[in-house]
C-alpha cells in the first residue's frame, strides 16, 4: 500500500525551524498499531493522520513515536497546512478529535493559520510530586497543573532558558508532561516542554500546551493577545488570544517534504 506523506515545520516560517510533524492523509482509518509503527518510523514530535467524514469535517489523530497523543497542536497547524494546499479556495477547516472535540481553522489576514482551542487553564497543585522538584535543575517559584501536563514557574526567561531537565525523574510523572515558562524579555512569555513519558525529551513547540498558557498569562499580564516563543532549540512563534472558553492560536508553516511512504496492506 502507498501513501503520502508530507513533512511540515511549523510555527515557523523557515525550515528547520519550529515544530516537525508527517502528516498522512487517509481515505480510511488503518489500524492503530500500524499508525504507531509508522510514526515510530518517522520519528518526529509527532505524525497525524487524518479521514474526511460524512460531514466533511476531518477525523484527526496524532501519534508520537511513543504512543498516540490526545491533543497536538502543531501537528493540526501542519494538517492544515497540507489540507488547505490541496484544496484550493478551502477557507475554513474543522477538525474533530475524541478527546478535545471540533477544532475550527482558518487563515487570517496576515497570512497565519488559526486553530481554534478549548481553554485548558491550569490550576493550583496543593502537593508538589518530589520527581518535578528533582527533575528540574532551578526549582520553580509555583507549580500549577491541567489536564496534559504540570506548569512550572519561573521569575525569569534566562531561567527558563537555563533549566536543565532529568528525564529519567520527569518520565515518571507520566502521563503528565512538564512545561517551565516565565514572562519573556521580548515576547509576552516563552516556555520549554519535557515530555519523556509520552514522545521524547524536549518538544520543539507545542501548541497544545498554549491552550493553557495563553489563558495562564492573559490573567497575569492583563491581555487578551499575547505573543509568545517556545525557547527551544529550534523554537517556534505562536500568537495567542483567549475568549471566553476558546483560546485562538496562529502560527505560519513551511514544507520540507512530500513524497510517498510504502506500507504493509492493512
Amino acid at each position: 500500500m502507498k501513501l503520502p506523506i508530507y513533512q511540515i515545520d511549523a510555527f515557523t516560517d523557515k525550515v528547520f525551524r519550529g515544530n516537525y510533524a508527517a502528516v498522512v492523509p487517509l481515505e480510511r482509518w488503518l489500524p492503530d498499531s500500524l499508525m504507531q509503527a509508522i510514526a515510530a518510523e518517522n520519528n518526529l514530535s509527532e505524525t497525524a493522520f487524518f479521514v474526511k467524514n460524512a460531514d466533511g469535517a476531518f477525523d484527526i489523530r496524532w501519534f508520537s513515536p511513543l504512543t498516540e497523543i490526545a491533543f497536538c497542536g502543531h501537528a493540526t497547524l501542519a494538517s492544515a497546512y497540507v489540507i488547505f494546499k490541496r484544496c484550493d479556495g478551502l477557507e475554513v477547516i474543522e477538525f474533530v478529535a475524541k478527546a478535545v472535540g471540533r477544532l475550527a481553522v482558518c487563515h487570517t489576514h496576515d497570512g497565519q493559520i488559526e486553530m481554534s482551542f478549548p481553554q485548558r487553564r491550569p490550576e493550583q497543585l496543593n502537593e508538589i510530586p518530589a520527581n518535578l522538584i528533582l527533575g528540574l535543575s532551578i526549582r520553580p517559584q509555583e507549580v500549577l497543573i491541567n489536564q496534559q501536563a504540570y506548569v512550572a514557574i519561573y521569575g525569569t526567561e534566562q531561567e527558563v532558558r537555563s533549566v536543565v531537565p532529568e528525564l529519567n525523574l520527569l518520565s515518571t510523572l507520566g502521563p503528565l508532561d512538564v512545561v517551565v515558562t516565565a514572562r519573556g524579555d521580548e515576547h509576552d512569555f516563552v516556555s520549554r516542554y519535557f515530555w519523556p513519558a509520552n514522545g521524547g525529551d524536549e518538544d520543539p513547540v507545542t501548541g497544545s500546551i498554549h491552550a493553557a498558557l495563553a489563558p495562564l498569562w492573559s490573567d497575569r499580564l492583563g491581555r487578551s493577545e499575547l505573543v509568545a516563543m517556545q525557547v527551544s532549540r529550534r523554537s517556534g512563534l505562536l500568537h495567542c488570544r483567549v475568549e471566553d472558553d476558546r483560546v485562538y492560536i496562529s502560527g505560519q508553516a513551511v514544507q520540507y517534504l512530500e513524497g510517498t511512504i510504502e506500507i504493509p496492506d492493512a
